[in-house]
């Protein structure tokens, strides 16, 4: 299975780690951390060396209850850590953005995926990303992080998030986005329970029926809390726990913090598998 993004083509014949980079005040597990540009290139810089395959750049945080930013403080704080980094490092680097406008932006400074927890539903960002070569990561999330976790509810979960995935689907395809360049990602914390999330793991394979690799964000997520009582800061072992049970059952990409221990367990993961 191939992913075409940018100049860049992935064989996802083994499982592959995207490191986070969240250039924000405020996101849940290292707000603050890296907020401004030097320190967010330097932590980028390390997640490359930790084995990353791709880096995921963000600028707004999507957790629950999050202030939304700007249009224009978004893009100050993502495109010179882009345009600094593509210019660094040979692997791809991935906009997290819902904002058409900073898509745009990105994929001209260097960007090779646009991540859009929204999957393209903003007015132009089809159209942006279809003009593009760069690949899409189409999420699903029900409401919006400042109301998606007021009592989540669903008929069944898993095929909720299967049709809405499917229509997104069908939606790019329509509009010249090629399969290969498109990842769907069931978008775990966005919108669920415990749950939810726990029987979305449990069905997880049953998304490979669609035809897409599967990207999979679980790292340090609420639900690892739920399951073993510790705080953020206190869920590397879960998280890469998570990581290996979703590598083990199809997940092609794994969206982590922690990406040096992720890369050595799922090495282990690509030796039993092949």
């Amino acid at each position: 299975m191939l992913f075409n993004c940018g100049k860049f083509q992935l064989n996802l014949n083994r499982p592959h780690v995207m490191g986070i980079v969240n250039v924000t005040p405020d996101s849940f597990s290292d707000g603050g951390k890296f907020a401004q540009t030097d320190l967010a290139i330097e932590h980028a810089l390390s997640l490359v060396e930790q084995g990353a395959d791709i880096l995921d750049i963000g600028g707004e945080s999507t957790r629950p209850n999050a202030t939304p930013v700007s249009l224009q403080q978004e893009l100050e704080r993502v495109i010179p850590v882009i345009e600094s980094l593509v210019i660094q490092i040979k692997i791809p680097i991935s906009i997290d953005t819902y904002k058409p406008q900073v898509m745009q932006a990105a994929i001209k400074a260097g960007a090779s995926v646009v991540n859009d927890v929204r999957a393209l539903q903003e007015n132009g960002a089809i159209d942006i990303v279809a003009a593009s070569d760069a690949g899409v990561c189409l999420m699903h999330m029900q409401g919006t992080p400042q109301t998606m976790q007021i009592n989540p509810q669903y008929n069944d979960v898993v095929a909720e998030v299967k049709t809405f995935l499917q229509q997104r689907l069908t939606l790019c395809e329509t509009a010249g986005i090629n399969k290969s360049r498109i990842l769907l990602d069931p978008g775990f914390g966005f919108g669920k329970t415990r749950e939810h999330n726990i029987t979305l793991i449990q069905h997880l394979a049953s998304f490979s029926t669609m035809g897409q690799p599967l990207l999979v964000g679980l790292s340090r997520k609420s639900v690892l809390g739920q399951v073993t009582g510790n705080d953020v800061d206190a869920r590397i072992y879960s998280s890469v726990a998570a990581s290996v049970i979703s590598a083990m059952v199809g997940a092609k990409i794994l969206r982590v913090h922690d990406v040096k221990a992720t890369v050595e367990a799922l090495k282990i993961v690509t030796a039993i598998q092949h």
